[in-house]
This record gives C-alpha cells, structure tokens and sequence, in this order.
C-alpha cells in the first residue's frame, strides 16, 4: 500500500512537473512569437529585422543555431537560397563566406525552398538530403520552414538543435507561424524599400529638374560669362550634392597649343586653382584633355582605373568624375567635370540629364561670346563713326567752330597794331630822352622790339605820325590798353570754345584705360577744379564706398560736364547750391547723383538733352555736345545716367557706375 501511494506520488509529482514544464515552454513561444510579431510590425530594413530574429528564436527557444535563406539568381543562372543572417560565431562566419545553398540541391534548405514545405530531421544522421555544416559541428536535429508568399517561395528558416527529436509539435507549429510572419514582413520590407528607390528617385528627378530650370534661368538671365559659369558651378554641386563641379574653356595660349583653361570651379578648391590659372591640354592625359580632344563625354566611375586621369592635389577625395564637351557646331568648345566623393556616382539620369546641361551651357556661352564680340564690334563703330563724323563735319559743327574762330584773326591784327603803336612811341621816346642806349639794356629791348613790329608793320611810322597832333583825350580812345586786354579775352575765349567743342566730340571716342578707381576721391578731385565758394556743395556719403571700375579720366569729364551745367543753372538763384550723393545702391552698381537748386529743365526737354546739338542753355551759348559725350562715355563704361528736373526747383543726374570686383575683374586693363 505504501509502495503503491509512492509511486502514485511521483507519478503526479513527474506530470506536474511535465504540464509545468509545457506550460513555461507555450509562455517561451507566446513571448517569442510576441517578440517577432513586434519585429515584423515595427522594423522595415532588412538588414535589421533578419539578424533580430534569428536571435529572438534561439535565446526564447533554447536552439543551438537559427538562420535566415533568401532566394536569389546569381550569375550562373541558378536559384540558390543565400544566407542573410546567422546567430553567433558561426552565423557571422557563414555570412563573410557567403554561404549559399542550392534550391533543390542535397540540404534541408534546398529541399525545403523547392518543394515549398517543411523538412524536419529528428536525427540528422539519418536525413537523406541533410548538408553536413563544418561551422555547425554540434547539429543533431534540423527544422527547415519555408517563407512564402502567396504560394511563392521567397526563402526558408532553418532552426538546429545539438539535441536529437529536440522539436514538439508546439515548436513545429510555432516556428511555422513565425515564419508566416516573417515572410510576409519580409515581403512587406522589400516593398517598402522598393519604394524608398522609387521615392528617391523621384526626388532624385525632382533635383535634376529643379537644377535644369535653375541653369535654365541663368542662361537666359546672366549676359557675364564669368557669372554664368561660376553661378552654374555652384548650382551643379548644391541641387545634386556632388563634391566639386569645374567649366574649362578651349584658349590657344602663347605655346600656339590649346588648352582647356579653368573659368569657373566650385568652393575653396576651385578659387585656388582659377588663382593659379589651372589648365590641362587639349588631347592630353587628363578627363578633360580626353573630352575637349575627342568631343565626347568621359566617365570614369573609379578613377584609380582611368588611364587618363588626372590627379588633382586640390581634390583628394575624388573618387569617381565625368568630363561632359561642350560641343558647338561640333566642335569643342569647353568641358564639364563633375566630380564625386564615391564609386560609381553617376546615374544614367544624372548623365543625360547633366549632357543637356552641357549642351545648353555650350549654347548660353557661345551667345555670350558673340554678345560681347557684338559690343566690342559695337563701340568700334562708335569709334570709326564719331571720327567719321568729325572728319566730314556737319553744318552745325561748321557753323560752331567757325562763329567761335571768326572773331580772332580781327582781334590778333588789333593786339598786333595796338601793341605796335604803344611800343614804336616808346622807342621814340628812348631816343628823344638822350639816354645811353649801349648802357641800358632796357632801351635795346624796347628798341629792338619795336623794330622788329616796324618789319611786321611797314605802315607803322605813318600811323603814328597821325597821331602827334591829336589831343590827349583823343590819343587815349586810340591807344587804349583795355581795348588789348578786350581782344585778347575774345581770342581766349574762342580758343577754349573750339578745345571744348573738340574734346566732346572726339574725347567718347577715345580707347577706355578701365581701372579699379576710388569713385569718391575721382568726384571731389574733379569739383575741386571749380575752386567753389564755400558751401556751394555738399557731400552725402553713405557709408563704405566700394571701388569701382571706370576710366578715371573720362569718368572725370563726365563729372566736370555736369558740374558745369549745374553752376550755370544756379547762378542766377538767390541761395546756389549744389548737393553730390555717393552710395552703393546693389552687388553691380555705385550711384552718384548730382543734384542742384537751380532753373530746372522743361519737361519737353528732358528726352533732347541727350541729343548732339541740342540745348537748352539759350544765349549762354552752350554747344549741345556735353550730355551726349557724357552719356556715350557712361554706356562704354557699362554705366547709365538718367535726369529727374522740375522748373523751378532744379535738376538731379544720377549716375550708374559698375562695382570692381576682384574675382570677375582681376586685374584691370586697357580696354
């Protein structure tokens, strides 16, 4: 009886412990399942979601190894089932061999994925299809679960045990619902990252579409070359993030050799190399020496492998580059390079889409080519046309010189006759006197003199002898100094009159000496000329000043021509009053605006000032020919000038002067 109660007592005390055996083990798989259903719900990237389960599996289970297949189609044209995570030493081993099976071939796996059903060896001594794993030495029972989607097999779940028969039905059915699961999270993963691609190469679209419509508008808004390139440059390597982007330009240098010259490049790399000039050979071992050579684009997605690469020290990251030609009329006229910190950077996308680039970057700076060849060819013929119009003169020009000319042969006879008379009663004076004339060198002078006008004058002595008989208030009428002074003042004024009107006809015409010049210091300099009462003008100047790039000289005139108008138009106001401003108005232009108190200048005027000959200045005898030089030699500076004017209350001109800027200008020159 006792024996029997014993024995009883273990046996409820063995399927006790069994039912709580069980029930710990279906809590196990509830968590796991718990874990990886969480897993597949919360993790999309792949990478992520297989090694997380592989790990749930074994640490909830107890297994002694769990792996990850995905099928794939390699390059023999065969399915295999390729490892994509491993649990531990061995899983990690097996992933840096790529580790594969074949789908079909003589493993669990294999089997498994072709047949798209389970395989279990209790005892793997005694499977058939089993694949003896070096790195899993310890294996004595294998699962094999297929993942399928829709009835399509997409890889498998292996789970390895050192023990043998070590699944229950529980694990079986479990593990084949966490492989449910995971297939279609890994399913849903793929999707997702398929759309990822498929966003990020919309947006990718999105960007070269947006750089296109940004160059777009660049070549059909930026006239300057060097501001198109450099602003091309910039664009290239902001909306498609590559590393450094360069525009070459074919020259023939001295050597008589081409040479593809840097004209814009990206960031500190590229202002480094346009300070030292940087070029590379047409046809030479270079990307862009190829392109420019050759007329056809080069891309070299490694550049440690491209034969004619050229190693910049200035761009050490490089990793991969693309020289796209700049082709006109099929001729290179210039190159892109595009360069790029990783392998294979391009995309067939960015390619075609940064060739059109090209081609129409080739388009804009052949216009603007022709554009400034236009101008150049433009202020030539202004040239050869103002000499051409002073050569054969016109009526007005004629009538001008010869009004202002007429009065001076008169006057010289005058001086010469008046002079003649004052100096031949001198010398008779000397001689009457009995002064020693060999002791006073004074006397020889006078003497001498006189003589000398004798011989311009040979009817001298009988004027004079008129004149001994005149009384004093007579002789005073006809030999009057104010009457020499007088005449001499016409004859300077004439002369001045004929330079003036000389140099506003042929002074725009004259060869620009463009320099970076203090415009501040060019207007005082040039108003300091007028020696002004003080307080006749004011400055306003508003703050820092840049340099401008102008011909100083000729600026100067332009200054000098409208200061002169503005004292005539006030002296005749009560309180004259001239007001200069000075200010950077923008990035491109200075102002300078010349403002005066005066008579103002009528509305129906305001369009005909800029007119040869036209004025408004009456009888005070203004020519017509000083707003219009100004306003040529304005437009070949690249400047304006513009006029606001009411009667009345007076007049303001404003100029337009262009900003210097080192990195466009450089160095200035002769134009």
């Amino acid at each position: 009886m006792d024996t029997d109660r014993i024995l009883k007592s273990s046996t409820s005390e063995q399927d006790l412990a069994e039912t709580l055996e069980k029930a710990r083990r279906r809590t196990r798989l509830l968590n796991a399942a718990a874990q990886v259903s969480r897993n597949t719900s919360s993790i999309l990237d792949p990478n992520q979601l297989l090694p997380a389960t592989v790990d749930i599996i074994c640490e909830e289970y107890g297994f002694y190894y769990a792996g990850i297949f995905l099928i794939e189609t390699l390059e023999d044209g065969k399915h295999w089932a390729v490892l994509q995570a491993g649990r531990g030493r061995a899983g990690r081993i097996m992933m840096e061999h790529h580790h594969k099976l074949e789908v079909g071939g003589r493993s669990m796996v294999g089997a498994c994925t072709a047949l798209n059903e389970a395989r279990i060896a209790l005892d793997v001594g005694k499977e058939a299809v089993w694949f003896n794993n070096p790195f899993l030495p310890d294996t004595r029972s294998e699962m094999a679960l297929p993942l399928a989607i829709r009835g399509q097999v997409i890889g498998a779940l292996t789970v390895q045990s050192t023990a043998e028969a070590a699944f229950s039905d529980e694990d079986i059915a479990s593990l084949q619902a966490m492989a449910d699961q995971l297939a279609v999270a890994i399913h849903n993963a793929r999707l997702h990252q398929q759309n990822e691609y498929l966003f990020k190469q919309a947006s990718r679209r999105a960007t070269l579409l947006q750089a296109g419509a940004d160059v777009s508008r660049n070549i059909t808004s930026i006239l300057d070359l060097d501001e198109l390139l450099s602003s091309t440059v910039d664009i290239i390597c902001e909306e498609y993030g590559f590393y450094y982007a360069g525009i070459f330009l074919v020259e023939t240098l001295e050597d008589g050799q081409e040479w593809a010259v840097l004209k814009a490049g990206h960031g500190e790399a590229g202002k480094k190399m346009m300070g030292r000039k940087h070029k590379l050979l047409v046809g030479g071992n270079s990307m862009i020496g190829a392109a420019t050579g050759l007329g056809e684009a080069r891309i070299s997605l490694d550049v440690d492998e491209e034969k004619v690469w050229y190693p910049n020290p200035l761009l050490p990251e490089t990793r991969s580059e693309m020289a796209l030609p700049l082709i006109i009329k099929n001729k290179a006229i210039g190159a892109l390079t595009v360069q790029s910190v990783e392998e294979a950077a391009f995309s067939e996308e960015d390619i075609s889409s940064l060739q059109m680039m090209a081609d129409q970057l080739a388009v804009a700076i052949n216009n603007a080519r022709l554009l400034k060849d236009l101008e150049m060819a433009n202020q030539e013929l202004v040239r050869t046309k103002t000499f051409e119009s002073i050569a054969t003169a016109t009526g007005e020009t004629i009538h001008w010189v010869g009004n202002k000319a007429a009065p001076v042969p008169a006057c010289a006879d005058r001086v010469r006759e008046d002079i003649g008379g004052f100096l031949y009663l001198a010398k008779e004076y000397v001689t009457q006197t009995g002064i020693n004339v060999e002791e006073d060198p004074l006397a020889q002078v006078i003497i001498e003199a006189a003589n000398r006008l004798e011989q311009e004058v040979p009817d001298l002595p009988t004027k004079i002898d008129r004149l001994r008989d005149k009384p004093l208030d007579k002789l005073r009428h006809m030999l009057d100094i104010e009457s020499v002074l007088e005449d001499l003042d016409i004859i300077e004024k004439s002369a001045k009159t004929i330079l003036q009107i000389k140099e506003d006809l042929i002074g725009p015409a004259r060869r620009l000496k463009i320099q970076a010049a203090d415009i501040v210091e060019v207007v005082q300099d040039s108003i300091k000329g007028f020696a002004l009462p003080p307080g006749t003008v004011s400055y306003s100047i508003d703050g820092y000043v840049p340099p401008v790039k102008i011909d100083p000289l000729q600026f100067g005139r332009v200054i000098l021509n409208l200061i002169k108008n503005a004292i005539e138009a006030v002296e005749e106001g009560i309180d004259p009053h001239l007001f200069v401003a000075i200010r950077q108005i923008d990035e491109k232009f200075v102002t300078v605006e010349i403002a005066d108190n005066g008579c103002g200048i009528p509305e129906e005027d305001l369009t005909n000032i800029w007119m040869t000959f036209h004025t408004t200045k009456g009888k005070k005898g203004g020519t017509g020919l000083g707003l219009p030089a100004c306003l040529q030699i304005m437009e070949r500076m690249g400047g304006k000038i513009g006029v606001t004017s009411e009667v009345g209350i007076g007049s303001t001109f404003t100029l337009h002067v262009p900003i210097y800027s080192p990195e466009k200008d450089g160095e200035l020159i002769a134009e």
